[in-house]
């Protein structure tokens, strides 16, 4: 199959005159649309692994392959594009827009890059609320829905640009257990319906065992890394 992401010799150190090393010549490849989820205890490197998978962070050394570009050499302007064309970001907090409404919330990510919105791309957005179950409550405002309505809005945002890859990272943790279930669902019918690549950071080792690989992270370097066989 083949690797939509591949880190090679990846080393993160944060800071010039005192230096904490964070990440340890790591090497990880991922393949198109797998289920991933990373595990690690607090620390140990796994958010930090995202953001230099997501571009939001630079490695200190090693290199990073996004679909066969090297990252390395992109100036900023392309890392944008980049980002907002191939990734999609799910967070802990759903960061919505608090005086827009959900159906406004999801247009966003397309209008970072475009003018107006198209009646197809209307009914994009109109057929992933509709998927992430909230086609009733799509006009209300983000601060009137709860919180497991705002999670799945951000869900569906994170969508909207068609990425071939989602990044989450503890997408569940403000959430109890039965909406978190709910959620994990939907994300699983998102990676079968669309093909997209998921990429799951929790620290919720029962969570995590949903996935097709575990990959734990332990003082910055990979510890544990298991593929179910099917």
């Amino acid at each position: 199959m083949d690797k939509v992401i591949e880190l090679t010799n990846v080393n993160k150190i944060y800071g010039t005159v005192v230096q904490t090393q964070v990440l340890f010549d790591l090497n990880l490849s991922f393949e198109k649309e797998s289920f991933n989820s990373i595990i690690g205890q607090s620390g140990s490197g796994k958010s930090t692994l995202l953001n230099i998978i997501g571009t939001l962070d630079k490695a200190t050394s090693g290199e990073v392959i996004i679909n066969g570009v090297n990252t390395k050499s992109l100036s900023k302007n392309n890392l944008a594009k980049l980002r907002n064309k191939t990734l999609g970001f799910i967070f802990q907090f759903h960061y919505l827009l608090p005086e827009f409404t959900a159906l406004e919330n999801v247009l966003m990510p397309y209008r970072i890059n475009n003018e107006k919105v198209t009646k197809e791309v209307l009914a994009r957005a109109d057929e992933l609320l509709d998927l992430v179950g909230l086609s009733s409550v799509k006009n209300n405002l983000a601060v009137n829905m709860s919180g497991g309505q705002q999670q799945r809005t951000a869900i569906a945002r994170a969508l909207m640009n068609q990425p071939e890859i989602i990044l989450a990272d503890e997408p569940t943790g403000n959430l109890d257990s039965d909406t978190t279930e709910q959620v994990y669902e939907l994300l699983r019918e998102i990676n079968k319906k669309y093909k997209t690549t998921f990429i799951i950071i929790t620290h919720d080792r029962r969570i995590a065992e949903k996935a097709d690989r575990i990959i734990e992270i332990k003082d910055g370097k990979v510890y544990v890394d298991v593929s179910k066989t099917v």
